[in-house]
């Protein structure tokens, strides 16, 4: 398993697939997987990683770290997942207009008006 996901480019390392595997963050066939666990065509897997959640049906088996272009041919998203990471990527996006907090710490005039929004004064 660790080997296919590293070899898929879900993760940079084996150390790090094995390690979500340990974490419970792979699925395979509804069942959480080990980094030991064989891979076999047609499996279903839910994977779990920084850049979401992936739904995803495995087509080839492979053990050796090519291309990402040869990568992409070894599993299928299936289109719930892609349409959920979107809707996820768009939350993040509209996310950012709302971060108005600066950079450091307040200033004494930000502090002041932290503590009347809060009540303190």
């Amino acid at each position: 398993m660790d080997k296919w996901l590293w070899a898929a480019r879900f993760f940079k390392t084996r150390a790090l697939a094995s390690r979500a595997c340990e974490l419970g963050r792979i699925e395979s066939n509804g069942q959480t997987a080990k980094a030991s666990r064989e891979v076999h065509a047609g499996d279903l897997l839910c994977v779990r990683n920084d850049g979401g959640e992936f739904q995803i049906q495995v087509l080839a088996v492979s053990d050796i770290r090519g291309p990402a272009t040869v990568a992409q041919t070894l599993y299928l998203e299936t289109d719930a997942s892609k349409e959920a990471r979107a809707k996820l990527a768009e939350e993040r996006k509209a996310m950012l207009q709302f971060d108005i907090l600066g950079e450091g710490r307040p200033s004494k005039r930000n502090r002041r008006e932290l503590d009347r929004l809060r009540g303190r004064l």
